[in-house]
């Protein structure tokens, strides 16, 4: 249940010019920013027991401290996407906790990275970190810590710390052709929430929006370890688009999705018909353009929708095409509606939207 703002001392998403994943550097900007680090997985200036670094980019990063152990390591904050405390807290710290989970780990330990005004009441500050803690709680893992400082725009999120086996992690690079594309939320979060910013977006549109955002993709991520898939990520500032490909160029494979076949979010195509968009949409239409190629007849809202930045977003498998209908209802039956959005295809590693 979200508290309304109107009974809220403070209202959070006034204290920012935006929230959530759609705050993130473009991709471009941070490819550019990143390069030459010589954080490389396996190699190179890196500790060879390093399996996920920068190079090529991976959900978290992993490093090997025995054979059959793997440490996962990652973090996310953004600003307030919305007012309740509580909502914020929980999906921030569902977003955070999602880095695990979509390289097919455990949680173990999180830590929180608050940056909150001075003048916030106490009871909301406690809040969004009573939210996080029963998230991580929830994910299997416990609070154990974490730094704030004070800041006029209030940001919240997780350092999480993971384990997993290091022969049976999901990977970006994980994805073969003739494999089957499923997508474990809907799209839509960035057109909604800046539809609630202008007025476009009705309560129970929202209020759906923050109950997906709040879920974790543990259930997701168990069952497909347990098919043994090898290629995933999760669905967060980038849009679908984006995240597909950075999935595309490691697994140096196409990814072509099936715009029809895309799930929204209500309400979330009518925003992009209208020309909502947010500004971390942009970035990724930028990231993507060169990869890309859209379809003809493919309409622009749906365009817009596969761009959309996401906030704790869904899980981007590859399955083997014969194997996807069994997991779509392996997922059912542990709570999680999956879709086929489309298939990876031999060819020069990029993106296609039919």
């Amino acid at each position: 249940m979200t508290t309304r703002p109107d009974r809220l001392p403070i209202r959070l998403t006034e204290l920012t010019e935006c929230g959530g994943c759609a705050a993130k550097l473009g991709a471009d900007l941070l490819a550019d920013a990143l390069a030459g680090l010589g954080a490389a997985a396996g190699g190179g200036l890196a500790d060879p027991a390093l399996i996920a670094g920068l190079d090529p980019p991976d959900d978290a990063a992993v490093y090997r401290v025995a054979d059959d152990l793997a440490i996962i390591g990652t973090l996310d904050f953004f600003p307030p996407l919305v007012d309740d405390p509580v909502a914020y807290g929980e999906i921030a710290a569902a977003n955070a906790l999602s880095d695990v989970f979509a390289m097919g780990g455990r949680v173990l330990f999180a830590l929180s990275i608050a940056a909150f005004p001075e003048d916030i009441p106490r009871g909301m500050l406690a809040d969004v970190f009573q939210a996080a803690a029963g998230k991580v709680r929830e994910a299997g893992g416990v609070l154990a810590g974490g730094h704030t400082i004070s800041d006029t725009e209030p940001k919240y999120g997780l350092a999480v710390i993971g384990a997993g086996h290091p022969d049976r992690l999901f990977r970006k690079g994980g994805a073969r052709p003739r494999d089957a594309l499923l997508l474990t939320k809907r799209l839509g979060t960035g057109l909604l929430v800046s539809g609630r910013r202008s007025g476009r977006t009705s309560d129970a549109q929202l209020d759906a929006a923050i109950a997906q955002m709040r879920a974790l993709n543990r259930a997701a991520a168990e069952v497909l370890a347990r098919r043994g898939i090898a290629g995933a990520t999760d669905v967060t500032g980038f849009g679908l688009l984006g995240h597909g490909l950075e999935m595309a160029r490691a697994s140096g494979a196409r990814l072509v999705f099936d715009a029809a076949a895309l799930p929204a979010l209500d309400g979330a195509l009518d925003l992009a018909g209208a020309g909502v968009e947010t500004g971390g949409a942009g970035h990724n239409r930028r990231f993507t353009a060169p990869a890309l190629r859209v379809g003809e007849d493919v309409a622009p809202e749906l365009v817009a929708l596969a761009h959309d930045p996401q906030t704790s977003g869904g899980l981007l498998a590859a399955v083997p095409a014969t194997d996807a209908d069994a997991a779509v209802r392996d997922l059912a039956a542990a709570g999680v509606t999956a879709w086929r959005v489309g298939a990876v295809v031999a060819g020069e590693p990029g993106v296609e939207l039919r």
